[in-house]
């Protein structure tokens, strides 16, 4: 897996090491460096910038926004947060309207949809604001200075190693159960899963299903799975709230323990499903490095710094024997920046 790269050209790099408990230490700048660094880190003071999260209220997000805050800080630069109540681009491309209108320096935004939002995205572009894309991405590729988001790809190849390390053999089957099609972070984690469920000899019992990022459409997906395959071995459910919901239906249905179930994100009530055994593996991404990366990006656009265009941050399996190991503990989701 390809470590979480840190640019720090625009911002002091002592000052990062400081803000940034969960990013590796920069390497010792030089004198000239560590200067040029402080002249970028003062032209970006009293910029404004704006985190558009993909939703309000989810765990991936507010550790996202955790990120971005310290980063911010460490850069002297405001930051407003914003989202809409439902992963939805009818619910968000309004707010992404509102932000072309106030013209911010820079936006990191978690785009609801791979088409929906190309439209003001490039308004808000042309509009002069640097955008950087942050865990979901666009299909329009003129959009943003830089790009960072998990390899998600990767993330759904461990999701299916992780079910044969829980004893699925060959022959097993098996489901996929996403938020909805045209989301461009869950699209490549089904592609990753199903890919390697197919080198594993899994048999998938359909296509995709889809929760429409509710839990409780997760939990009737996976009653109706049930009903159908009642020798289902295991889900692969590919976000936070699906997750949330598989687990509520297979424990209702009298099948936990029985049906593995593997999830994507960690956040509190994921960890709670995985300590009760609802869950048994978690693959979980690193968002605050995701936000901290995002605020570098835009500082070193605004103040003509390098700037990364692509960027893939970590992700790492988590289970009930080592959610509590301290290398692994770090990368548990935050319910609120305090906690």
């Amino acid at each position: 897996m390809r470590s979480a790269k840190f640019v720090a050209a625009g911002i002091v790099a002592s000052v990062l090491v400081g803000a940034c408990s969960s990013a590796a230490s920069p390497a010792p700048a030089s004198q000239a460096a560590a200067s040029q660094a402080a002249a970028s880190q003062a032209s970006a003071a009293g910029k404004k910038i704006t985190l558009m999260v993909g939703v309000k209220g989810d765990p991936f997000y507010v550790s996202m926004q955790c990120g971005a805050q310290d980063a911010a800080k460490a850069a002297g630069v405001s930051l407003d947060t914003q989202g809409p109540d439902k992963f939805d681009a009818t619910l968000q491309n309004p707010m992404l309207s509102a932000v072309a209108a106030a013209k911010p320096d820079a936006l990191l935004v978690a785009p609801n949809d791979v088409k929906a939002s190309v439209t003001p995205l490039k308004t808000i572009q042309d509009g002069g604001t640097k955008i950087v894309l942050v865990d979901t991405v666009v299909d329009d590729p003129s959009i943003g200075v830089s790009r960072i988001a998990t390899d998600n790809v990767l993330g759904g190849k461990k999701a299916a190693d992780a079910l044969q390390q829980l004893g699925l053999a060959a022959g097993a089957k098996v489901l996929v159960i996403s938020t909805d099609p045209g989301v461009s972070t869950v699209d490549l984690r089904v592609k990753g899963f199903v890919d390697e469920a197919k080198v594993l000899g899994y048999t998938l019992v359909s296509d995709t299903q889809y929760s429409h990022n509710q839990a409780s459409t997760g939990a009737q997906v996976i009653t109706a799975a049930l009903q159908a395959t009642p020798d289902l071995a295991g889900v692969f459910a590919t976000n936070l709230f699906t997750a949330q919901g598989v687990a509520t239906g297979i424990k209702q249905a009298g099948k936990s323990g029985t049906v593995k179930v593997v999830g994507f994100d960690a956040g509190p009530d994921q960890i709670k499903q995985l300590q009760a055994g609802d869950v048994q593996a978690l693959v979980a991404q690193k968002p605050y490095d995701i936000g901290f990366q995002g605020i570098q990006q835009a500082v070193n656009a605004l103040t003509g710094a390098p700037v990364t265009a692509q960027i893939q941050t970590e992700s790492i399996v988590v289970t009930k024997d080592n959610m509590n190991q301290p290398d692994v503990a770090k990368y548990i989701y935050k319910a609120n920046c305090g906690s």
